[in-house]
């Protein structure tokens, strides 16, 4: 079992940046691979970023060269650092967890979300 719990949602005007934090407990998150996803509101739960066990990462084309995905071993987080955000970008922001899945939304373990509001 692995518990996943998002932070570092908010407010934010296009252009500007956010933070969000995915703290894993359980199983340690080097068993899974990692992954950001979002949904706004009337559309479907879409990938946005992943970070496999072995370390690559995957990215939506519509986040590339503007999201990062990182993972520290040591504290058991993955974050995603957001940058030139776009009002495009709001969604509820959801972390999740997978021995196989990469950019499918077939992941075992999810996340409550955390809700990411770019004003324009």
């Amino acid at each position: 079992q692995v518990q996943l719990v998002e932070s570092g949602g908010g407010l934010v005007q296009a252009g500007g940046s956010l933070r969000l934090s995915c703290a894993a407990s359980g199983r340690t998150f080097s068993s899974y691979n990692m992954g950001w996803f979002r949904q706004a509101p009337g559309k479907e739960r879409e990938f946005v970023a992943a970070i496999s066990r072995s370390g690559s990462t995957y990215y939506a084309d519509s986040v590339k060269g503007r999201f990062t995905i990182a993972g520290d071993h040591a504290k058991n987080t993955v974050s995603l650092q957001m940058n030139g955000l776009k009002p495009v970008d709001t969604a509820v922001y959801y972390c999740a967890a997978d021995a196989v899945a990469i950019r499918s939304t077939n992941y075992d373990y999810w996340g409550q979300g955390t809700q990411v509001i770019v004003s324009s």
